[in-house]
């Protein structure tokens, strides 16, 4: 680490990681592990978990139908 708390990338991860010069990446704490990611490799791992989701299905039409339901629920209470 240098003095003003800069990493350099080792060239050979880099490469095997298809990082280039100037490109942004993001940071995380995980585990107690530093974690240096790209904007895109983040897209894809999210894009992932919704994979099994068929097209004609809105995820946001399920949130706000499971919202209106518990908030129905605790009226009645």
């Amino acid at each position: 680490m240098g003095p003003q708390g800069r990493i350099v990338i080792p060239a050979q991860f880099r490469e095997s990681l298809d990082i280039s010069t100037g490109e942004t990446l993001i940071a995380r704490v995980e585990d107690g592990r530093l974690v240096l990611e790209t904007r895109e490799r983040i897209l894809a791992r999210i894009r992932s978990w919704f994979a099994d989701v068929p097209p004609e299905v809105s995820l946001v039409d399920e949130l706000i139908a499971e919202r209106r339901e518990e908030a129905r629920r605790e009226a009645e209470e």
